[in-house]
């Protein structure tokens, strides 16, 4: 009777650390494990716009309206469903925003924050009666989790944003400036 309460005991201190050791973990990463941000590239290789089309799930960035660089996506969970329109909808916005803030210090790798909603996205969300939502950034892998990236970047996983892994991050982070147009397409 001795062994089997010590071998419940035993089993239940195992799962709790089994439980508790990712949360903290992820929890850890998310406050401290952000990496440091790549310098900017010279004006010459910064683009001018960022290209995101949903269908095709690539995120490709422009110069003089020529492709220099062209990275598969994730999106958000519904991303398929058309248009964000609210909250908690887990789609992916479309039309024509702004990279307007960039985050180093993100729970994900890196973050470059789109101006979504803009005015219409709002007038819709309020005719409707519902907040239309925020923080759509273009992003890499969770902060700590980018070895993960092979089987999350086959999956659309975010609640809206654009994920690409943290070296393609690393890339797009140094050649798109605050400013830069972004057009969403379905």
């Amino acid at each position: 009777m001795y062994r089997l309460k010590r071998s419940v005991r035993y089993l239940l201190v195992f799962l709790m650390l089994l439980v508790l050791c990712p949360l903290a973990y992820n929890w850890l990463m998310a406050r401290f494990g952000y990496g440091a941000p790549p310098a900017p590239r010279s004006a010459a290789e910064q683009v001018d716009q960022v290209l995101i089309r949903k269908a095709s799930r690539t995120l490709s960035l422009l110069k003089d309206n020529r492709v220099v660089a062209s990275y598969p996506i994730a999106l958000g969970g519904a991303a398929d469903g058309g248009a964000k329109t609210r909250e908690g909808d887990r789609k992916t916005p479309e039309g024509d925003y702004t990279i307007d803030w960039r985050n180093s210090r993100s729970k994900y790798f890196l973050s470059l924050h789109i101006s979504y909603p803009d005015a219409d996205d709002i007038a819709q969300a309020k005719a409707g009666g519902y907040s239309p939502g925020s923080h759509i950034m273009i992003h890499g892998q969770p902060n700590g989790w980018g070895w993960l990236a092979p089987l999350l970047q086959r999956m659309d996983w975010t609640d809206g944003c654009i994920a690409v892994t943290n070296a393609e991050m690393q890339d797009v982070w140094s050649r798109v400036p605050a400013g830069t147009p972004v057009r969403i397409e379905p």
